[in-house]
């Protein structure tokens, strides 16, 4: 059934196709934020379903180093906000792109912005969803009810823990369940925890709405994987470290659009295609 937000609509469509989800997190101004726009349109072009778009921040608590270096790289070019991050969003939908966007950022950005004033531009800018991996559930109460009001989803992390709290979190959650496949900080991974199949498994159980995983994933065959239990697969860190590779390429106006496509090749090679 179609709704007000793109996410639901967007999963809804893969479900009558019989497809899970890829969503690609980007960290939104490596290496600059006009490319950001470039990069984003590319993903589309590759076949991803939604983007993270992430806020760089110079003490990022759950990302592993190749994150943190792209965050590095963006914060060269000086402070990115909140606000650019929602503006490249725009700058996209202005060059045609449809995907749901889902802005990834630590709270205090969020705080120093302000809360109405920030939901009244999330508002605007056509944010989907939110991930805030810093705010747990005992204290995202205030944000939750806006979100709730605004129409956009406060998407939960949910890593292995007592089957009490992951039905506690999942109980709440709008839009999907984030599930952390591994413990530990974003990266690439060869190996997930042992019991990754039950917890996602209790997950599941715990919620009538999607469930998508992340931390880790990096091949077509992890994707694969997990799109056998999930209805979305989350990479991070395996794009970011491409988009680290193609850097030079992204920056010359003569070989940017061989940078762009190598983005795009790696993506359509995650989908399998």
């Amino acid at each position: 059934m179609a709704t007000n937000n793109l996410i639901d609509n967007k999963f809804a469509q893969l479900r009558e196709q019989g497809r899970s989800a890829l969503i690609p997190f980007l960290t939104i101004g490596d290496p600059d934020l006009a490319t950001s726009v470039d990069i984003i349109q590319a993903l589309e072009e590759a076949g991803a379903d939604m983007i993270e778009l992430g806020v760089p921040y110079s003490d990022p608590l759950a990302d592993g180093p190749v994150i943190q270096r792209a965050s590095e790289r963006a914060l060269k070019n000086g402070s990115i906000s909140v606000a650019d991050v929602i503006q490249v969003a725009e700058n996209a939908r202005n060059i045609g792109v449809k995907l749901p966007f889902i802005l990834f950022t630590y709270y205090n950005p969020v705080l120093q912005y302000g809360l109405e004033s920030f939901f009244k531009l999330v508002i605007a800018k056509g944010i989907s969803g939110l991930i805030i991996p810093d705010l747990p559930i005992e204290e995202d109460s205030e944000v939750r009810e806006m979100a709730e009001e605004a129409g956009i989803h406060l998407i939960p992390l949910v890593a292995p823990t007592s089957n009490d709290r992951v039905a506690r979190i999942a109980s709440k959650a709008r839009g999907f369940v984030y599930c952390v496949s591994s413990l530990g900080v974003t990266g690439v991974r060869a190996d997930f925890h042992k019991g990754i199949d039950d917890f996602l498994s209790t997950v599941r159980s715990a919620t009538s709405i999607p469930i998508a995983v992340g931390f880790g994933i990096s091949s077509r065959e992890q994707v694969e994987r997990f799109e056998k239990q999930a209805d979305g697969v989350i990479v991070g860190s395996a794009i970011v470290r491409k988009i680290e590779e193609v850097v030079p390429l992204l920056q010359s106006k003569d070989t940017k659009k061989e940078g762009l496509a190598q983005i795009r090749d790696f993506v359509r090679a995650l989908k399998g295609e």
